[in-house]
């Protein structure tokens, strides 16, 4: 049998070696030696004792088998070698300065939350930007952290349940009657829908509509999916009602209001929406005698997950808003 191998394990090279990790304090030797021309003028320079200095040479060479010092009666100089081996050695060492800098300015620099928020359209429109302009946390709440940069995403009730489970966003804000399995909630507000004409519509001078006058009307509607829609369409089945076949439907409340003012339909929106319309004589509401169309308003999040101290203070924001709105 060829003996030849030694111990030598499969797959090792014979002629490699596995060698320890230079330390930096060596090099630093090193490289003092080659600025200053001796053993001794490198460890003053170094503030440490000639004898530790050249132990420190020594295990370098160990380390990287390589002839780096000439010794003699005189004193000792670097070798060819030693000085090529200083000059890649500054290289590791500048290396290493600017990583001992960049962790410095990162221990230093205030840490930045980043929390990714999702409301259904009409709380995206009239009430998130009150929280999120109040902003829970200041400049800097005294350990360091900065305010949360908040990223409010939009979409409808349904789209934003979906966020929420699949944590692509830290909390939702739904108008939708009922929430999805898998999701928990705390209402923060409540909010009713209101009937909704222009201020030329034949209706403009009525403060009621009977249910089956509203469902024979010019009906426009949010897309199916959307917490206003969904809000409506329980309130009906409760009445023993349904909403007519093939009515229009729209993607915004903005959209809904503009087909409103400009194109005599009867839309059902939440009272939000039309606050400022009604004050400025631009839409007239009504209300539907026997139909329940109030609603809560809820934050959700992912049943089993803690929400970020960052979301949870957005929330706790959101029911002071709606308390102070309701003081007014």
């Amino acid at each position: 049998m060829d003996d030849r191998g030694g111990d030598q394990q499969p797959g090792e090279d014979r002629n490699v070696r596995r060698r320890e990790r230079t330390t930096l304090a060596s090099l630093e030797v090193l490289v003092a030696t080659d600025s200053h021309g001796s053993i001794s003028a490198a460890s003053r320079a170094l503030g440490i004792t000639q004898p530790t200095a050249s132990a420190a040479l020594r295990r370098l060479e160990r380390a990287v088998d390589l002839p780096l010092v000439v010794r003699a009666a005189r004193g000792s100089i670097l070798t060819e070698t030693g000085r090529a081996t200083a000059a890649w050695a500054r290289e590791v060492l500048d290396a290493s300065d600017r990583f001992e800098t960049a962790i410095e300015a990162l221990r230093r620099a205030p840490s930045t939350v980043r929390v990714r928020v999702a409301a259904s359209m009409t709380i995206a429109e009239h009430l998130a930007p009150r929280w999120l302009a109040a902003r829970p946390l200041g400049p800097d709440d005294g350990r360091g952290r900065t305010a949360p940069d908040v990223e409010l995403v939009v979409r409808n009730s349904r789209e934003v349940m979906e966020l929420v489970l699949e944590e692509d966003v830290h909390v939702g804000f739904v108008e939708s009657p009922t929430v999805r399995r898998g999701l928990r909630s705390r209402t923060f507000a409540r909010d009713a829908l209101v009937v909704v004409v222009g201020a030329d519509h034949p209706w403009r001078r009525r403060t009621t509509v009977d249910l089956d006058t509203l469902l024979g009307s010019r009906l426009v509607l949010r897309e199916p999916g959307s917490g206003t829609r969904e809000t409506f369409e329980t309130a009906l089945a409760a009445a023993g009602a349904t909403l007519p076949a093939h009515l229009p439907y729209l993607g915004s409340t903005a959209a809904v209001l503009t087909a409103v003012l400009h194109g005599q339909s009867v839309a059902v929106v939440s009272a939000l929406a039309v606050a400022d319309g009604v004050a400025r004589g631009t839409v007239h509401t009504l209300t539907v005698p026997g139909l329940d169309l109030s609603r809560t308003l809820r934050a959700v999040w992912k049943d089993g997950v803690d929400p970020a101290p960052e979301a949870r203070a957005i929330v706790a924001q959101a029911m002071r808003s709606a308390r102070q709105a309701s003081q007014v």
